[in-house]
């Protein structure tokens, strides 16, 4: 029996459902991409508040955590650390990334961990790597434990094929955050508690920000905490929504702001 041949129709109907395969592949965060002046920025969310960036032959690792392994980070060229916990300063991955000639820019809570590391303060700006560095007052507004005090942590701008890439750390909404200017990408926390960041908050942020592409990161602290405590019991959002209302929330927020929101995967 000869075999019909495909239809003109039915072949675009394959390439779309290919290329929504594709799409849904990408949306599941384990890559991302941006357009950098050379090429593509690959971004890849692993855990919590660790990114990893990728531009020609420079891999960037931000906050490198181990907690489930670090099979999809790369080696570093440079290391950013923005506060002194150990989910966000993990020796032992910062270790296991570095190679020969990494650099590793830490917040000055952090020199006693990695005394190696080159210390910058809030407002400093660096060039390491061959990137220009701009580290950014990371601190509360509403007092109340777990306190980030002005002057402890950092946020970073980090330039890189030509886009400006910004990761907040663990803040609210500062001064020094809203002074920033052409931000291409940035990395916004939200849920810390006590009540700071909510996705109405993190959301304003960000619409003053005016970034091309928001991530929100740093949101599931229970998650994180269960790391360290598996009998950890747990908290409650304010208006006691749940980690995944407050995305939709937050997405919500940005409704006719021209921001696109893309959720990284990341929490297994």
């Amino acid at each position: 029996m000869k075999r019909s041949r495909q239809s003109k129709p039915f072949k675009r109907i394959l390439a779309g459902v290919a290329s929504l395969a594709l799409t849904c592949f990408a949306a599941s965060g384990f890559a991302d991409t941006i357009e950098g002046i050379e090429g593509e920025i690959v971004i890849t969310p692993l855990v919590h508040s660790s990114v990893q960036l990728e531009y020609q032959e420079m891999v960037v690792q931000v906050d490198p955590w181990g907690i489930v392994g670090l099979n999809k980070a790369k080696q570093a060229d440079l290391i950013l650390v923005t506060d002194s916990p150990g989910h966000h300063l993990d020796t032992q991955a910062i270790t296991q990334l570095s190679k020969p000639g990494s650099s590793v820019v830490i917040a000055a809570n952090g020199r006693d961990a990695l005394p190696g590391g080159i210390v910058v303060a809030n407002g400093d700006k660096i060039k390491v790597s061959g990137v220009t560095i701009e580290a950014v007052a990371a601190y509360d507004i509403i007092p109340g434990a777990p306190e980030h005090p002005k002057g402890d942590a950092n946020g970073y701008v980090l330039d890189l094929g030509g886009k400006r890439f910004f990761f907040a750390g663990v803040t609210e909404c500062v001064d020094e955050v809203l002074a920033l200017r052409n931000i291409d990408v940035a990395f916004m926390p939200m849920n810390i508690p006590v009540g700071r960041m909510t996705p109405a908050a993190a959301a304003e942020c960000t619409v003053a920000l005016k970034p091309d592409v928001v991530y929100t990161y740093h949101f599931d602290q229970d998650w994180a905490r269960r790391q360290a405590n598996p009998d950890y019991a747990g908290s409650t959002l304010p208006g006691g929504i749940t980690v995944n209302e407050s995305l939709d929330l937050f997405e919500a927020s940005l409704s006719g702001s021209g921001i696109e929101f893309r959720r990284g995967d990341w929490y297994p």
